[in-house]
């Protein structure tokens, strides 16, 4: 079954009493339509996070796969975690990585145009965070010079608020790694900011 996500803005779910990601999954198991659901819940923001590491095209590729994977490996998902966005944020992480020049020419890009480079369809909300957290071309030059390992853990937590749990589900990392990753990141980009006015540039904290 191929699953081609919702684009963004499409389909935003309305009732009181929405059941969990879990429980849509599994629901699924048994009626493959209540799968949709979970795709329009978080189609937006995955396609949102992979569009700003490897450009528009490969993020509508890599999304539209980690829906279809996802669906095919449903029934390995530990319905005891409400909470599908780490397990689909794996799958994704595990995609982008082939494409991982890809992500090192959108960085750059950035680092010369900041963010005019954002598409039409990207959440007005994700903007909003991203610019609060300095998402400036000095930035993007910074991540664009972090090992993988690094750049990664930054990014989720940057751009998606994750939490370092969150990320070390989402990496198969333990936590610990996350911390360390995340301060050596952030170290590393906090220095490559050098401020030229006298004022100081922040880096997001680690919680």
């Amino acid at each position: 079954m191929v699953i081609s996500p919702t684009h963004p803005g499409d389909g935003d779910a309305g009732s009181e009493h929405e059941p969990t990601d879990a429980e849509l999954i599994s629901r699924s198991i048994d009626d493959p339509r209540a799968f949709m659901p979970l795709v329009e819940r978080h189609n937006r923001v995955l396609f949102g996070y992979l569009a700003r590491r490897v450009g528009r095209d490969i993020a509508e590729d890599v999304t539209s796969e980690t829906f279809t994977r996802a669906f095919a490996q449903r029934e390995r998902f530990d319905t005891s975690r409400p909470d599908a966005r780490p397990w689909l944020f794996g799958i994704a992480l595990n995609l982008v990585r082939n494409h991982a020049r890809s992500e090192v020419r959108q960085l750059r890009a950035y680092s010369r145009h900041g963010v005019q480079d954002r598409t039409e369809s990207d959440d007005a909300a994700t903007h909003e965070r991203l610019d609060a957290q300095d998402r400036s071309p000095e930035l993007a030059a910074a991540l664009a010079a972090l090992k993988p390992g690094d750049r990664e853990v930054l990014s989720l937590f940057a751009w998606n608020d994750m939490s370092y749990e969150e990320i070390a589900e989402a990496l198969d990392i333990p936590v610990g790694t996350v911390r360390s990753r995340l301060n050596r990141a952030r170290r590393i980009v906090q220095n490559q900011l050098a401020p030229t006015d006298g004022s100081t540039k922040e880096v997001p904290h680690g919680r």
